[in-house]
């Protein structure tokens, strides 16, 4: 009998607020170390932390986007455990009373189908500092510039039987956080990170012993350390051994992973109240006007791409699954109203470059009003593709606008409609055995020998001649219609 795989999943989310959850210190990505941690980040005696208001408006924004209870009251515990970048010796958490409750998201797998995977709850949390073991002579670094950083944490069923299910549901989170705008989505600067619960077992038994393997911030490091996790617990267990509960670490680049401490249970931590911070009490009218602060959601994005630009769903789906590319695409279509165009170039050519050097969307050399002026001068015939895709390169490495790159490059197709005449007149004349043989073929046949005139015309145009125009040109002299 096979065996089962099954996949919960604890996801960090850091929140896209300005400030610290307790504190008014800046979680701004990339400052010096250490530069950005207050007196209350590291609790020095005589501070007192102060909720910060709009986390828990984004806590609430993606309860309602996850179709979960919001919890009207909820309460900060201490969570106790001693780390060299936990300055505090304790981490401010949610646990009895979180701000999120059950909930519910429904992913679609590439055979089709859909599958909804509950959410246990989401409570929100400060994070801790961050360890540094490379440049340091056998000793760790410590920077505490994360250290009070706002979080939420997303708590999963255990729902998920496949690797391709679990990514799936981390892209869909990545998609819903990001176009509620509460977080940047830049895994690799941490701004999420993914905790993978593995146990398997014979379908029909109970679960089996999990581990949890910790901090992966790819969605690829994440497909091949499940991978790898399910086929060592069944070797394990196949072997007469059994699986211990332990935290994991992998290592997306030598693709190993290694056991890191036995799992901790939640009375290790010691969990109580904080006592220096009141519940949280909710009302109505701060969930409503989160609630009005929300933007479309992707899947009602892709329903009106398809609608109002005649999208497939295809070319929908892979637009929407990121805000920003989505945002992107609507800026260029308002540009130039080429809705099709549009979508083609930015998931070909445009997605080509920004993977060939890793680059996101927000990176990209080209600006929508760039590809935009692009688009007009392809869709009125200014340019052939091939020179479309010289323009491209040129605005990606040079700048400029595609006017400036056509002009300067003479990639202007010819579409003078008598010069055209001229040169069909002239192959027709010089070629009259293939003219023949023309006239002679069939209906059918005839199309595709019509590419040797059209080839000759635009050998000697230099490939600048309109290819629609020509095509005309030449079978109204060689037909006679």
């Amino acid at each position: 009998m096979a065996w089962e795989t099954v996949i919960g999943l604890e996801i960090h989310v850091q929140l896209a607020t300005k400030s610290k959850l307790f504190s008014g210190a800046s979680i701004a990505f990339g400052a010096e170390p250490n530069t950005q941690a207050c007196a209350i980040d590291l609790a020095m005696p005589g501070t007192l932390p102060v909720p910060n208001k709009k986390a828990f408006e984004y806590a609430v924004m993606f309860g309602i986007a996850a179709n979960a209870e919001i919890g009207k009251r909820s309460v900060f515990e201490r969570k106790n455990y001693f780390y060299p970048d936990l300055p505090k010796g304790y981490q401010t958490t949610q646990l009895a009373e979180p701000i999120v409750g059950a909930g519910y998201f429904d992913i679609q797998l590439d055979d089709g189908e859909s599958k909804r995977i509950r959410i246990h709850h989401a409570h929100l949390e400060e994070d801790a500092g961050k360890s540094l073991h490379e440049d340091f002579h056998g000793m760790s670094g410590i920077d505490l510039n994360r250290a009070g950083t706002p979080l939420i944490e997303v708590v999963t069923e255990p729902d998920m039987r496949s690797a391709e299910e679990a990514v799936a549901f981390a892209k869909q989170l990545h998609q819903i956080v990001t176009a509620l705008e509460i977080c940047d989505g830049e895994m690799a600067q941490g701004s999420m990170r993914f905790d993978v619960n593995i146990s398997v077992r014979k379908p029909g038994d109970p679960l089996g012993t999990r581990t949890e393997t910790k901090n992966l911030n790819s969605f690829k490091f994440m497909e091949e350390a499940i991978e790898l996790e399910v086929e060592r617990q069944i070797r394990e267990i196949e072997s007469g051994n059994k699986i211990v509960q332990e935290t994991r670490l992998y290592n997306g680049e030598t693709r190993k992973a290694r056991s890191m401490r036995s799992k901790e249970d939640s009375n290790d931590y010691r969990y109580f109240p904080c006592p220096d911070l009141l519940p949280i009490e909710l009302d109505d009218e701060f969930i409503d006007q989160a609630r009005a602060r929300m933007p479309e959601l992707p899947e009602a994005k892709k329903t009106r791409f398809i609608n109002e630009y005649g999208l497939s769903e295809y070319d929908a789906s892979i637009i929407t699954t990121d805000a920003k590319t989505a945002n992107y695409y609507e800026s260029v279509v308002q540009l130039c109203k080429l809705p099709k165009p549009a979508a083609n170039w930015i998931i070909g050519d445009l997605a080509a470059q920004l993977n060939k050097q890793e680059l996101s969307i927000g990176e990209s050399q080209i600006s929508p009003e760039q590809l935009a002026g692009l688009l007009v001068r392809i869709d009125d015939g200014t340019i052939s593709s091939k020179g479309a895709k010289t323009v491209f390169e040129a605005l990606w490495s040079d700048g400029g606008t595609a006017d400036e790159i056509i002009e300067r490059k003479g990639l202007k197709q010819v579409s003078d409609t008598s010069a055209l005449e001229a040169i069909a007149d002239e192959i027709i004349a010089n070629n009259p055995k293939q003219v023949d043989n023309f006239r002679a073929a069939s209906a059918d046949k005839q199309p595709k020998m019509l590419g040797f005139f059209v080839g000759q015309a635009m050998k000697a145009t230099q490939g600048k001649a309109d290819p629609k125009v020509l095509n005309q040109i030449l079978l109204s002299k060689l037909t006679g219609q």
